[in-house]
C-alpha cells in the first residue's frame, strides 16, 4: 500500500523581530499541511542594515514548536519552489490583491497559494519557549532588544531623572473597583452554580484616576486630574485616594450618573465574576463647559495630556476635538487610550496624537478590521488618527511598537511581557500607558519609551489591585537588565 504524500507548506520572509503577527501566520500555516518549511531571507535577499543578522533571524524562528524545519535562503523564489515544490506556500492577508508570482510557479506543479494572517483570537504566547522565574522581570525575554536599539543604563536613568519636572493633565472616567476575595465552596445541589462565600472586600481606584495615580507615583512634579462623579457614597473615596496620591483634583459631580463602581469576586488567584455598576449617557454641555475652561487653563502650562477614555461618557467626541485643536499649537504631549472591554469605544477618533497605546481588540474595533495582520492594522490605525507612534498591547504576548514616518514606510519592534510572576492584569495597560508617555516628555524616543513602560508594566502586574506603581521597585527592576 503507497502511503500518501506529505502535505509540505513553505513559508517565507525576513523575520526581523518575530512579533505576535508572524507566530500567528506560521502557525496557521503548519495547520494547512503536514510539515512546515519556512526560507527565512538571507542578509543578501533583504538588503537592509538595521536588519538583525540572519543567523540570528533564523535561530528565532527555529525556536518555535510548529516550525518543522528552517533555514536561511539566498535563491530566487523560482528555483526555491522548484527544489521544494510545497503543496502549499502561505502569505499574509495583505498580499491577496497584490501580484504573487508564486502563484503560477506553484500551480504549474499542482500546489497552491494560500493568504491569511492567522487566527487573532489564538494566544501564541503557549507556543513559545518558556523562561525561568526571576523576580519581578525576566531580563531573558529582551532578545536582543536594548543592544537594537542602543538603550543604555545611564540614558534610562537620565529619562527617569527628568520625570520630576513634568507636569501631567490626565482626564477621563473614575472607576472604583472592589475586590470581593472569596473561598470556594463547590458546586450547588439546585443548580450548576459555583458557591462562593466572600471573606474580605477592598476597594481601588481606577480608570483614569489611577492612570493619574501612576504618573505622580513614577515621579512627576504635578498631576492635574479631571473627571466626574456621582453624588454618593463613593465621592468621598474617590477625594481621599487622589489627596493620598498627591494628585490635584478638578471633579465635578453629576446627580444623573453615579460613581462607576466595578465588583471582581476572586477565588485564589483567579476572577470568577466581574459586576458593573454604570450609567454611560453622555455628560451635559453644562458640565463640559466647566471642564474646558479649567482644563485649558492647566494645558497652558503643562507637559504632557493624557486622554484615558473607558467610553463611559466622559470624553465627549466635541469635547474631545476642542481640547485637542486647543493644545495643537502648544508644547505638550498628547496621548490616549481608549478601552474596549466589556464596553464598545473607538481609538481612532483620537487625532493627531503623539501616542496611542490600544489592545489590539481596540484597534480591530476601530478598523472594524477582523482579518489584516498585526502590522498592517497599525499602519492603517496610524493614517487613519494621524497619530506618530503606537503601541499596539497583546497582554501575556507583551507590546507591539509601531513608528509609521511621512513617507508612508514604518519601523516595528516588539517588547515581550516581561512580568516573571504576574498575579493581576488589572492595570498594566494603564501604567504602561503613564510611564510610555511621560518617558516620550522626559526625552525618551519610541524604543526606549516602550523598555521604561514593559518594565513598568511588569511591576504593576504582580500585585493584586491596580494601585500606583512602586518608584523604588520599578527602578531595581530596571536595573536587573544591565
Amino acid at each position: 500500500m503507497n502511503m500518501q504524500k506529505k502535505k509540505v507548506v513553505l513559508v517565507t520572509g525576513n523575520f526581523n523581530i518575530l512579533h505576535p503577527g508572524h507566530v500567528r501566520l506560521l502557525r496557521f500555516a503548519k495547520e494547512c499541511g503536514d510539515k512546515l518549511i519556512v526560507a527565512v531571507n538571507s542578509d543578501g535577499l533583504a538588503p537592509n542594515q538595521d536588519y538583525l543578522e540572519q543567523s540570528h533571524r533564523l535561530e528565532v524562528v527555529s525556536c518555535l514548536e510548529y516550525v518543522d524545519h528552517a533555514f536561511v535562503n539566498d535563491k530566487p523564489i523560482e528555483q526555491l519552489i522548484d527544489e521544494i515544490k510545497p503543496w502549499a506556500m502561505v502569505k499574509g492577508k495583505e498580499y491577496e490583491n497584490m501580484f504573487n508570482p508564486e502563484k503560477a510557479l506553484l500551480e504549474k506543479i499542482g500546489g497552491k497559494l494560500i493568504f491569511s494572517s492567522g487566527n487573532s483570537r489564538y494566544s501564541s504566547y503557549s507556543y513559545l519557549k518558556n523562561n525561568d522565574i526571576g523576580a519581578d522581570v525576566l531580563p531573558n525575554k529582551l532578545n536582543g532588544y536594548l543592544a537594537r536599539h542602543n538603550i543604555e543604563r545611564q540614558r534610562i536613568q537620565d529619562v527617569i531623572d527628568n520625570f520630576t519636572s513634568k507636569k501631567l493633565l490626565v482626564i477621563g472616567d473614575s472607576i472604583v473597583d472592589q475586590y470581593v476575595q472569596c473561598n470556594a465552596v463547590g458546586m450547588s445541589q439546585e443548580d450548576p452554580t459555583i458557591v462562593v462565600t466572600p471573606d474580605e472586600s477592598k476597594l481601588f481606584l481606577g480608570g483614569a484616576a489611577i492612570v493619574a495615580g501612576h504618573a505622580k507615583s513614577l515621579g512627576a512634579c504635578s498631576v492635574e486630574y479631571f473627571s466626574v462623579v456621582g453624588q454618593d457614597q463613593y465621592v468621598k473615596f474617590v477625594h481621599q485616594k487622589l489627596s493620598e496620591y498627591q494628585v490635584m483634583p478638578h471633579i465635578y459631580e453629576d446627580d444623573t450618573r453615579p460613581t462607576i463602581l466595578k465588583t471582581r469576586y476572586r477565588v485564589g488567584q483567579k476572577t470568577l465574576l466581574r459586576v458593573n455598576e454604570v450609567r454611560s449617557h453622555d455628560i451635559s454641555l453644562t458640565i463640559q463647559q466647566s471642564i474646558l475652561a479649567d482644563l485649558k487653563k492647566a494645558i497652558d502650562k503643562a507637559d504632557v495630556l493624557l486622554f484615558s477614555d473607558f467610553n463611559y461618557g466622559m470624553l465627549p467626541q466635541p469635547m474631545v476635538e476642542e481640547i485637542t485643536r486647543y493644545a495643537e499649537d502648544k508644547p505638550i504631549i498628547l496621548a490616549a487610550d481608549s478601552q474596549t472591554s466589556s464596553q464598545v469605544g473607538d481609538i481612532s477618533r483620537f487625532n493627531n496624537m503623539d501616542l496611542l497605546t490600544p489592545t489590539e481588540r481596540e484597534v480591530r474595533v476601530a478598523l472594524k478590521n477582523d482579518k489584516d495582520g498585526l502590522v498592517v492594522l497599525a499602519q492603517k490605525l496610524t493614517q487613519e488618527a494621524n497619530c506618530k507612534n503606537l503601541f499596539i498591547t497583546l497582554a501575556d504576548e507583551g507590546v507591539l511598537i509601531h513608528k509609521p514616518d511621512k513617507q508612508g514606510s514604518w519601523d516595528n519592534d516588539r517588547v515581550k511581557a516581561l512580568a516573571a510572576n504576574p498575579v493581576d492584569p488589572a492595570g498594566a495597560g494603564d501604567c504602561l500607558f503613564a510611564s510610555t508617555a511621560l518617558a516620550i516628555a522626559s526625552g525618551a524616543n519610541i524604543w526606549e519609551a516602550s523598555f521604561i513602560g514593559s518594565v513598568a508594566a511588569a511591576c504593576q502586574v504582580s500585585n493584586v489591585g491596580n494601585q500606583p506603581i512602586d518608584l523604588q521597585r520599578f527602578k531595581q527592576a530596571l536595573n536587573q537588565f544591565w
